[in-house]
Protein backbone atom coordinates (compact mmCIF):
# COMPACT_ATOMS: atom_id res chain seq x y z
CA UNK A 1 0.00 0.00 0.00
CA UNK A 2 1.15 3.59 -0.55
CA UNK A 3 2.65 5.58 2.28
CA UNK A 4 1.48 8.86 3.74
CA UNK A 5 3.82 11.66 2.71
CA UNK A 6 2.14 14.71 4.27
CA UNK A 7 -0.61 15.75 6.66
CA UNK A 8 -1.73 19.34 7.01
CA UNK A 9 -4.62 21.35 8.38
CA UNK A 10 -6.53 23.74 6.14
CA UNK A 11 -8.77 26.50 7.50
CA UNK A 12 -11.27 28.06 5.11
CA UNK A 13 -13.76 30.85 5.81
CA UNK A 14 -16.79 31.85 3.77
CA UNK A 15 -19.87 34.09 4.08
CA UNK A 16 -22.62 32.32 5.99
CA UNK A 17 -26.40 32.56 5.97
CA UNK A 18 -28.23 35.91 5.80
CA UNK A 19 -26.65 38.11 8.50
CA UNK A 20 -29.56 40.51 8.97
CA UNK A 21 -32.20 37.80 9.27
CA UNK A 22 -30.47 34.97 11.14
CA UNK A 23 -30.29 34.88 14.94
CA UNK A 24 -27.43 32.39 14.84
CA UNK A 25 -25.32 34.89 12.91
CA UNK A 26 -26.37 37.88 15.01
CA UNK A 27 -25.54 36.15 18.30
CA UNK A 28 -22.76 33.73 17.41
CA UNK A 29 -21.11 34.80 14.13
CA UNK A 30 -21.31 38.59 14.06
CA UNK A 31 -18.70 38.81 11.28
CA UNK A 32 -21.13 36.96 8.99
CA UNK A 33 -18.36 34.47 8.10
CA UNK A 34 -17.93 30.88 9.23
CA UNK A 35 -14.85 28.64 9.28
CA UNK A 36 -14.43 25.03 8.17
CA UNK A 37 -11.41 23.00 9.30
CA UNK A 38 -9.98 20.27 7.09
CA UNK A 39 -7.25 17.67 7.30
CA UNK A 40 -5.52 16.96 3.99
CA UNK A 41 -3.59 13.69 3.69
CA UNK A 42 -1.33 13.04 0.70
CA UNK A 43 0.06 9.65 -0.23
CA UNK A 44 2.90 8.84 -2.58
CA UNK A 45 1.83 8.49 -6.20
CA UNK A 46 -1.83 8.55 -5.20
CA UNK A 47 -4.88 10.64 -4.43
CA UNK A 48 -5.37 13.28 -1.75
CA UNK A 49 -7.80 12.52 1.07
CA UNK A 50 -9.85 15.13 2.88
CA UNK A 51 -11.45 15.02 6.32
CA UNK A 52 -13.27 17.58 8.44
CA UNK A 53 -13.42 18.26 12.17
CA UNK A 54 -16.30 20.29 13.56
CA UNK A 55 -14.02 21.81 16.23
CA UNK A 56 -12.70 24.39 13.76
CA UNK A 57 -16.04 26.20 13.69
CA UNK A 58 -15.45 27.16 17.33
CA UNK A 59 -11.68 26.99 17.88
CA UNK A 60 -9.86 27.00 14.53
CA UNK A 61 -6.40 27.60 15.93
CA UNK A 62 -6.85 24.76 18.43
CA UNK A 63 -7.85 22.48 15.57
CA UNK A 64 -4.77 23.58 13.63
CA UNK A 65 -2.41 22.88 16.52
CA UNK A 66 -3.85 19.44 17.29
CA UNK A 67 -3.42 18.47 13.64
CA UNK A 68 0.23 19.61 13.86
CA UNK A 69 0.63 17.45 16.99
CA UNK A 70 -0.67 14.25 15.41
CA UNK A 71 0.79 14.67 11.91
CA UNK A 72 4.22 13.11 12.79
CA UNK A 73 2.42 9.96 13.94
CA UNK A 74 1.07 9.49 10.41
CA UNK A 75 3.77 10.65 7.99
CA UNK A 76 5.74 7.78 6.50
CA UNK A 77 3.21 5.15 7.59
CA UNK A 78 1.45 2.59 5.39
CA UNK A 79 -2.05 3.70 4.42
CA UNK A 80 -3.33 0.12 4.62
CA UNK A 81 -2.76 -0.05 8.39
CA UNK A 82 -5.85 2.03 9.20
CA UNK A 83 -6.75 0.52 12.62
CA UNK A 84 -3.24 1.00 13.96
CA UNK A 85 -2.95 4.51 12.51
CA UNK A 86 -6.14 5.56 14.27
CA UNK A 87 -5.10 3.84 17.49
CA UNK A 88 -1.82 5.76 17.52
CA UNK A 89 -3.50 9.11 16.78
CA UNK A 90 -5.92 8.41 19.63
CA UNK A 91 -3.06 7.51 21.97
CA UNK A 92 -1.36 10.84 21.25
CA UNK A 93 -4.47 12.77 22.29
CA UNK A 94 -6.54 10.40 24.43
CA UNK A 95 -5.08 11.09 27.89
CA UNK A 96 -6.16 14.71 27.82
CA UNK A 97 -8.99 14.62 25.30
CA UNK A 98 -10.54 11.19 24.88
CA UNK A 99 -13.96 12.83 25.09
CA UNK A 100 -13.50 16.30 23.68
CA UNK A 101 -11.77 18.54 21.19
CA UNK A 102 -9.11 16.13 19.97
CA UNK A 103 -11.79 13.63 18.94
CA UNK A 104 -12.81 16.11 16.23
CA UNK A 105 -9.28 15.91 14.84
CA UNK A 106 -9.28 12.12 15.12
CA UNK A 107 -12.54 12.28 13.16
CA UNK A 108 -11.00 14.42 10.43
CA UNK A 109 -7.98 12.12 10.13
CA UNK A 110 -10.15 8.99 9.92
CA UNK A 111 -12.40 10.55 7.27
CA UNK A 112 -9.39 11.63 5.19
CA UNK A 113 -7.86 8.14 5.39
CA UNK A 114 -11.14 6.57 4.29
CA UNK A 115 -11.36 9.07 1.41
CA UNK A 116 -7.82 8.15 0.29
CA UNK A 117 -8.50 4.43 0.51
CA UNK A 118 -11.76 4.62 -1.43
CA UNK A 119 -10.14 6.66 -4.19
CA UNK A 120 -7.30 4.14 -4.48
CA UNK A 121 -9.84 1.35 -4.89
CA UNK A 122 -11.93 3.37 -7.34
CA UNK A 123 -15.12 3.19 -5.26
CA UNK A 124 -17.23 5.71 -3.34
CA UNK A 125 -16.75 5.70 0.43
CA UNK A 126 -20.26 4.38 1.03
CA UNK A 127 -19.38 1.28 -0.97
CA UNK A 128 -15.98 0.91 0.73
CA UNK A 129 -17.82 0.83 4.06
CA UNK A 130 -20.17 -1.95 3.03
CA UNK A 131 -23.00 -0.20 1.24
CA UNK A 132 -24.31 -2.39 -1.58
CA UNK A 133 -26.55 -0.15 -3.68
CA UNK A 134 -27.02 3.57 -4.04
CA UNK A 135 -30.40 4.71 -2.76
CA UNK A 136 -31.87 8.10 -1.95
CA UNK A 137 -31.69 9.66 1.51
CA UNK A 138 -34.79 11.54 2.62
CA UNK A 139 -33.76 15.02 3.75
CA UNK A 140 -35.19 17.18 6.46
CA UNK A 141 -34.31 20.87 6.33
CA UNK A 142 -32.48 22.38 9.28
CA UNK A 143 -32.60 26.10 9.99
CA UNK A 144 -35.55 27.92 11.48
CA UNK A 145 -33.65 30.50 13.51
CA UNK A 146 -34.90 33.54 11.61
CA UNK A 147 -35.40 36.92 13.26
CA UNK A 148 -39.09 37.07 12.37
CA UNK A 149 -41.95 35.90 10.17
CA UNK A 150 -40.85 37.46 6.87
CA UNK A 151 -37.46 35.69 6.57
CA UNK A 152 -39.03 32.51 7.93
CA UNK A 153 -41.54 32.53 5.07
CA UNK A 154 -38.67 32.84 2.59
CA UNK A 155 -36.97 29.87 4.23
CA UNK A 156 -40.14 27.79 4.00
CA UNK A 157 -40.41 28.63 0.32
CA UNK A 158 -36.80 27.53 -0.31
CA UNK A 159 -37.54 24.24 1.43
CA UNK A 160 -40.57 23.54 -0.70
CA UNK A 161 -38.60 24.36 -3.85
CA UNK A 162 -36.31 21.42 -2.92
CA UNK A 163 -39.30 19.15 -2.34
CA UNK A 164 -38.45 18.78 1.37
CA UNK A 165 -41.45 18.35 3.66
CA UNK A 166 -39.92 18.72 7.15
CA UNK A 167 -38.21 21.75 8.73
CA UNK A 168 -36.40 21.68 12.06
CA UNK A 169 -36.62 25.09 13.73
CA UNK A 170 -34.89 26.36 16.84
CA UNK A 171 -37.24 27.12 19.72
CA UNK A 172 -36.77 27.17 23.48
CA UNK A 173 -39.41 26.29 26.06
CA UNK A 174 -40.73 29.87 26.16
CA UNK A 175 -41.24 30.01 22.37
CA UNK A 176 -44.45 28.08 21.85
CA UNK A 177 -45.82 31.01 19.84
CA UNK A 178 -42.96 30.73 17.33
CA UNK A 179 -43.54 26.98 17.04
CA UNK A 180 -47.27 27.37 16.42
CA UNK A 181 -46.64 30.09 13.81
CA UNK A 182 -44.19 27.82 11.96
CA UNK A 183 -46.62 24.91 12.14
CA UNK A 184 -49.44 27.01 10.69
CA UNK A 185 -47.44 28.46 7.81
CA UNK A 186 -45.51 25.25 7.23
CA UNK A 187 -48.73 23.25 6.99
CA UNK A 188 -50.00 25.61 4.29
CA UNK A 189 -46.90 24.63 2.26
CA UNK A 190 -46.94 20.93 3.10
CA UNK A 191 -44.02 21.25 5.55
CA UNK A 192 -44.08 19.65 9.00
CA UNK A 193 -42.15 21.11 11.95
CA UNK A 194 -39.59 19.56 14.31
CA UNK A 195 -37.88 21.55 17.07
CA UNK A 196 -34.25 21.85 18.16
CA UNK A 197 -34.44 23.12 21.75
CA UNK A 198 -30.64 23.84 21.76
CA UNK A 199 -30.05 22.63 25.32
CA UNK A 200 -27.13 20.30 24.58
CA UNK A 201 -24.62 22.55 26.40
CA UNK A 202 -26.99 24.39 28.76
CA UNK A 203 -26.06 24.35 32.47
CA UNK A 204 -28.58 24.33 33.99
CA UNK A 205 -30.89 23.31 31.17
CA UNK A 206 -34.65 23.30 31.00
CA UNK A 207 -36.54 20.66 32.99
CA UNK A 208 -39.06 17.96 32.13
CA UNK A 209 -41.78 20.26 33.49
CA UNK A 210 -40.56 23.05 31.19
CA UNK A 211 -40.81 20.73 28.18
CA UNK A 212 -44.26 19.47 29.12
CA UNK A 213 -45.57 23.02 29.63
CA UNK A 214 -44.09 23.99 26.27
CA UNK A 215 -45.77 21.07 24.52
CA UNK A 216 -49.07 21.87 26.19
CA UNK A 217 -48.80 25.47 24.97
CA UNK A 218 -47.85 24.36 21.44
CA UNK A 219 -50.81 21.99 21.13
CA UNK A 220 -53.32 24.40 22.68
CA UNK A 221 -55.96 25.79 20.30
CA UNK A 222 -55.60 23.05 17.67
CA UNK A 223 -51.80 23.18 17.48
CA UNK A 224 -49.97 19.95 16.65
CA UNK A 225 -47.18 18.08 18.37
CA UNK A 226 -43.69 18.69 16.90
CA UNK A 227 -42.57 15.75 14.79
CA UNK A 228 -39.53 15.42 17.01
CA UNK A 229 -37.76 17.37 19.76
CA UNK A 230 -33.97 17.60 19.61
CA UNK A 231 -31.39 18.34 22.34
CA UNK A 232 -34.00 18.81 25.04
CA UNK A 233 -31.63 18.63 28.04
CA UNK A 234 -28.11 19.67 28.97
CA UNK A 235 -25.13 17.49 29.96
CA UNK A 236 -26.15 17.34 33.64
CA UNK A 237 -29.64 16.03 32.87
CA UNK A 238 -28.95 13.11 30.51
CA UNK A 239 -31.09 10.77 32.65
CA UNK A 240 -34.06 13.06 32.07
CA UNK A 241 -34.26 11.87 28.46
CA UNK A 242 -35.47 8.39 29.40
CA UNK A 243 -37.87 9.84 31.97
CA UNK A 244 -39.33 12.23 29.41
CA UNK A 245 -39.83 9.40 26.91
CA UNK A 246 -41.44 7.27 29.62
CA UNK A 247 -43.89 10.08 30.33
CA UNK A 248 -45.42 9.62 26.85
CA UNK A 249 -44.85 13.26 25.99
CA UNK A 250 -46.23 12.72 22.50
CA UNK A 251 -43.18 13.75 20.46
CA UNK A 252 -40.18 11.68 19.42
CA UNK A 253 -36.94 12.62 21.19
CA UNK A 254 -33.64 13.13 19.35
CA UNK A 255 -30.07 13.97 20.28
CA UNK A 256 -26.40 13.06 20.34
CA UNK A 257 -24.73 15.51 17.96
CA UNK A 258 -22.01 16.63 20.39
CA UNK A 259 -21.13 13.18 21.74
CA UNK A 260 -17.47 12.47 20.91
CA UNK A 261 -17.25 8.68 21.28
CA UNK A 262 -19.43 5.94 19.85
CA UNK A 263 -19.32 4.17 23.21
CA UNK A 264 -20.99 7.06 24.98
CA UNK A 265 -23.67 7.53 22.33
CA UNK A 266 -24.37 3.79 22.22
CA UNK A 267 -24.70 3.84 26.02
CA UNK A 268 -27.28 6.62 25.77
CA UNK A 269 -29.19 4.65 23.14
CA UNK A 270 -29.17 1.55 25.36
CA UNK A 271 -30.42 3.63 28.31
CA UNK A 272 -33.45 4.64 26.25
CA UNK A 273 -32.55 8.31 25.86
CA UNK A 274 -33.57 8.72 22.23
CA UNK A 275 -36.06 7.70 19.61
CA UNK A 276 -33.64 9.23 17.08
CA UNK A 277 -29.84 9.23 17.56
CA UNK A 278 -27.86 11.93 15.74
CA UNK A 279 -24.16 11.07 15.44
CA UNK A 280 -21.81 13.33 13.50
CA UNK A 281 -18.80 11.73 11.80
CA UNK A 282 -16.79 14.97 12.22
CA UNK A 283 -17.23 14.78 16.00
CA UNK A 284 -17.57 11.16 17.11
CA UNK A 285 -14.36 9.71 15.68
CA UNK A 286 -15.07 9.39 11.98
CA UNK A 287 -17.03 7.14 9.67
CA UNK A 288 -16.27 3.87 11.48
CA UNK A 289 -17.53 5.24 14.79
CA UNK A 290 -20.69 6.48 13.09
CA UNK A 291 -21.31 3.00 11.71
CA UNK A 292 -20.89 1.61 15.25
CA UNK A 293 -23.79 3.84 16.30
CA UNK A 294 -25.91 2.58 13.41
CA UNK A 295 -25.22 -1.00 14.50
CA UNK A 296 -26.17 -0.31 18.11
CA UNK A 297 -29.28 1.61 17.08
CA UNK A 298 -30.49 -1.31 14.96
CA UNK A 299 -30.31 -3.59 18.00
CA UNK A 300 -32.29 -1.10 20.09
CA UNK A 301 -34.76 -0.24 17.31
CA UNK A 302 -33.67 3.39 17.41
CA UNK A 303 -33.61 5.53 14.28
CA UNK A 304 -30.44 7.35 13.19
CA UNK A 305 -30.47 10.75 11.49
CA UNK A 306 -26.88 11.86 10.90
CA UNK A 307 -26.05 15.42 12.01
CA UNK A 308 -24.84 17.53 9.06
CA UNK A 309 -24.18 21.09 10.21
CA UNK A 310 -20.60 21.36 9.00
CA UNK A 311 -18.89 22.08 5.71
CA UNK A 312 -19.00 20.02 2.50
CA UNK A 313 -16.49 17.36 3.57
CA UNK A 314 -18.33 16.74 6.83
CA UNK A 315 -21.69 16.66 5.10
CA UNK A 316 -20.46 14.16 2.52
CA UNK A 317 -18.85 12.01 5.22
CA UNK A 318 -22.12 11.81 7.11
CA UNK A 319 -24.17 11.07 4.01
CA UNK A 320 -21.79 8.28 3.00
CA UNK A 321 -22.01 6.87 6.54
CA UNK A 322 -25.80 7.00 6.41
CA UNK A 323 -25.89 5.19 3.10
CA UNK A 324 -23.45 2.52 4.30
CA UNK A 325 -25.13 2.17 7.70
CA UNK A 326 -28.69 1.71 6.49
CA UNK A 327 -29.91 5.20 7.32
CA UNK A 328 -32.93 6.59 5.50
CA UNK A 329 -33.17 10.19 6.76
CA UNK A 330 -30.49 12.89 7.03
CA UNK A 331 -30.20 16.56 7.92
CA UNK A 332 -29.90 19.20 5.20
CA UNK A 333 -28.67 22.64 6.40
CA UNK A 334 -30.81 25.19 4.59
CA UNK A 335 -28.59 28.20 5.34
CA UNK A 336 -26.40 29.44 2.47
CA UNK A 337 -22.67 28.69 2.78
CA UNK A 338 -20.63 28.98 -0.40
CA UNK A 339 -18.08 26.32 0.54
CA UNK A 340 -20.76 23.63 0.38
CA UNK A 341 -20.99 23.98 -3.37
CA UNK A 342 -17.42 25.03 -4.19
CA UNK A 343 -15.75 21.84 -2.94
CA UNK A 344 -17.99 19.23 -4.57
CA UNK A 345 -16.68 17.08 -7.40
CA UNK A 346 -20.28 16.96 -8.68
CA UNK A 347 -23.23 19.22 -7.78
CA UNK A 348 -25.67 18.13 -5.09
CA UNK A 349 -28.46 15.98 -6.53
CA UNK A 350 -31.70 16.63 -4.66
CA UNK A 351 -34.90 15.39 -6.25
CA UNK A 352 -38.29 15.52 -4.53
CA UNK A 353 -36.62 16.12 -1.19
CA UNK A 354 -34.20 13.20 -1.55
CA UNK A 355 -30.41 13.28 -1.85
CA UNK A 356 -28.72 10.97 -4.33
CA UNK A 357 -25.01 10.21 -3.92
CA UNK A 358 -22.94 9.25 -6.92
CA UNK A 359 -20.40 6.55 -7.71
CA UNK A 360 -17.56 9.10 -7.71
CA UNK A 361 -14.56 7.45 -6.00
CA UNK A 362 -13.93 8.67 -2.46
CA UNK A 363 -16.13 11.22 -0.76
CA UNK A 364 -16.69 13.29 -3.90
CA UNK A 365 -14.97 16.44 -2.61
CA UNK A 366 -11.93 18.36 -3.80
CA UNK A 367 -9.59 21.07 -2.58
CA UNK A 368 -7.78 23.20 -5.13
CA UNK A 369 -5.38 26.15 -4.84
CA UNK A 370 -8.15 28.29 -6.33
CA UNK A 371 -10.54 27.32 -3.52
CA UNK A 372 -7.91 28.12 -0.89
CA UNK A 373 -7.33 31.53 -2.47
CA UNK A 374 -11.05 32.27 -2.75
CA UNK A 375 -11.85 31.32 0.87
CA UNK A 376 -8.85 32.26 3.04
CA UNK A 377 -9.20 31.89 6.80
CA UNK A 378 -10.42 34.96 8.69
CA UNK A 379 -9.61 35.39 12.37
CA UNK A 380 -13.06 36.91 12.99
CA UNK A 381 -14.89 33.90 11.50
CA UNK A 382 -15.17 32.13 14.86
CA UNK A 383 -18.40 30.89 16.44
CA UNK A 384 -19.04 32.50 19.83
CA UNK A 385 -20.66 30.22 22.39
CA UNK A 386 -21.02 32.76 25.20
CA UNK A 387 -23.51 35.39 24.04
CA UNK A 388 -25.89 37.99 25.42
CA UNK A 389 -29.46 36.87 24.54
CA UNK A 390 -30.70 40.44 25.04
CA UNK A 391 -29.02 41.33 21.73
CA UNK A 392 -31.51 39.16 19.86
CA UNK A 393 -34.18 41.32 18.18
CA UNK A 394 -37.70 40.72 19.42
CA UNK A 395 -40.14 39.08 16.98
CA UNK A 396 -43.91 38.98 16.93
CA UNK A 397 -44.97 35.39 16.12
CA UNK A 398 -48.67 35.90 16.82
Amino acid sequence: MPRIISVRSVLLSAPYSEPRDDLEVILHLPSGWRTTGLVEIKIDDGPVGLGEGYLAVFAPRVFEQIVALVAPVLVGRDLGDLPRLLRDVSLVTGYWSLQGAAQHVVSAVEIALQDCTAQLRGVPVWRLLGGETVRPLQLYASGGDCTGPEPMLRELDRIRALGIDLLKIRARHHQADKTRWCQHHGSARGVGIAVDMTQNLAIPSQSIDDVQRYLAAVTRDAGSMPLFLEEVFGPQEIKSYARLRASSCGSRIAGGEIVTTSGELCSRIEQGCYDIAQPDATVIGGLGATLDVFACARQQRTEVYVHCWGGPVGMMANYHAALAGGGTVAEWPIKPYALREAMLAEPWRIERGQLLLSDTPGLGVRLTPEIEREFPFREDAVYRCLVDPSKAPAADWR
